[in-house]
């Protein structure tokens, strides 16, 4: 049997702005701050990891240091680039080329954004920053404050679910998600 870590996944607060953010470096809007406050009412963890992305830095800043925690930053935490994409409102994509959307939905895989990073390389670079927190975090305590793309990508490995099903896993703003993470061996 393979041994896991039990880790908090937590999607940043709210921006504000309507489209495939990805990379771009928004700051959580006064809603975010507040939906992120909300959520670690009553929680706790021993150690904050992060996307540097200030969108999740910044309140993870905010509570380890509230809360006396250690605070790591790790770049492979951050958004899935959206290439050209990035930073275009939904509603424009769709008059645009309602089926390029339609086939990165249905397949991210065989249909990503031009432009984008691609699948396997976002997958390799979140698994990896997973792989070595598990390696860390033996009976620890553990919040990943990270992006909706990352958490989904995340819960298909985990979960052994097709990438086709990342566009219909929820994950709201600031929502936390539990997962046991295999400890590489």
């Amino acid at each position: 049997m393979t041994a896991a870590v039990a880790l908090d996944l937590m999607r940043h607060g709210d921006t504000g702005r309507r489209s495939y953010r990805g990379q771009l470096n928004d700051p959580l809007s006064a809603s975010g701050w507040a939906q992120m406050r909300a959520a670690v009412t009553g929680r706790a963890w021993d150690r904050v990891v992060s996307s540097p992305l200030q969108r999740c830095a910044a309140f993870a800043r905010e509570l380890a240091q509230q809360r006396n925690l250690p605070l790591t930053l790790d770049a492979r935490l951050a958004e899935y680039h959206f290439g050209d994409w990035q930073g275009v409102p939904i509603e424009t994509l769709a008059a645009r080329d309602a089926g390029a959307l339609e086939r990165f939905w249905a397949d991210p895989l065989a249909h990503p954004p031009p432009g984008s990073e691609g699948i396997p390389a976002f997958r390799a670079r979140v698994c990896a920053a997973l792989d070595d927190l598990a390696q860390a975090a033996h009976a620890v305590r553990v919040l990943v404050v990270t992006h909706g793309g990352v958490i989904r990508m995340l819960r298909c490995v985990i979960e052994q679910r097709s990438l086709r099903d990342m566009a219909g896993i929820e994950v709201p703003n600031a929502s936390l998600h539990r997962v046991a993470w295999p400890v590489p061996a």
